[in-house]
């Protein structure tokens, strides 16, 4: 089983130039995608710092994954979906330290130097629930993953100071209607940016959190800031 392990360095600037600001807007180019008769569709995009949906104009639900994702350089649609997408927006001047660890069903170990630094779940990119000691865990030279999670994992500070204090964003769609979680470690809260669906979302009845993540129910599909 081939395993995948990835370091990511992620910048982003908060002072920016005049040019700097014009190279800004040109990274948040808004993208139209759209499936016709059910189709798959490929829409060129730069997908180097990731994608976010922006806006649905379809009445069929674009869910990542399922109706939409990315491969390198575009971003697809499928059964239906029509949507814009964009780069994500650049938050501040921060560094973070990234990595990305898969399992494909059994354990996989992901060798990374820590010495002594504190690892948190950043972003779940499996449909598969990532929960801590139980689905992944890390020690002082690794970070390991089991049961189908696949994620990205940031590693804090050595020198004890903690994680980047930035919110994360994270999407979490319910499909179908059914329950889904979507890891993410959890320090303090979890809020609702945005609502996606057309469904409501109600924190305690369609969405809810815990420090291993965020669940969402009855069709709530939203954008969330995890601290």
């Amino acid at each position: 089983m081939k395993r995948v392990c990835g370091l990511l360095l992620l910048l982003a600037p908060a002072l920016l130039s005049a040019q700097e600001s014009a190279n800004k807007a040109a990274d948040r180019q808004v993208v139209r995608c759209e499936s016709e008769d059910q189709q798959r569709a490929f829409c060129p995009i730069d997908t180097s710092g990731g994608v976010q949906l922006v806006r649905q104009l379809s009445k069929r639900d674009c869910i990542r994954e399922t109706s939409w994702g990315t491969e390198e350089g575009a971003v697809w649609v499928s059964q239906g979906c029509r949507a814009e997408f964009a780069r994500p927006r650049p938050v501040t001047r921060t560094t973070r330290r990234v990595v990305r660890c898969e399992s494909r069903g059994r354990m996989e170990v992901c060798p990374v130097v820590l010495r002594g630094a504190p690892v948190r779940l950043l972003r779940q990119q499996s449909v598969l629930p990532c929960r801590e000691g139980r689905s992944w865990g890390y020690s002082n030279r690794e970070i390991w993953v089991s049961r189908g999670c696949q994620g990205q994992f940031e590693v804090g500070a050595e020198d004890g100071s903690g994680f980047v204090d930035i919110p994360r964003k994270v999407i979490c769609e319910s499909k179908g209607e059914l329950r889904r979680e979507c890891g993410v470690s959890v320090t303090r809260r979890v809020t609702l940016v945005e609502q996606l669906s057309s469904a409501a979302c109600r924190e305690g009845d369609s969405w809810g959190w815990d420090r291993n993540g965020i669940w969402v129910d009855k069709g709530c599909r939203g954008e969330f800031s995890a601290d």
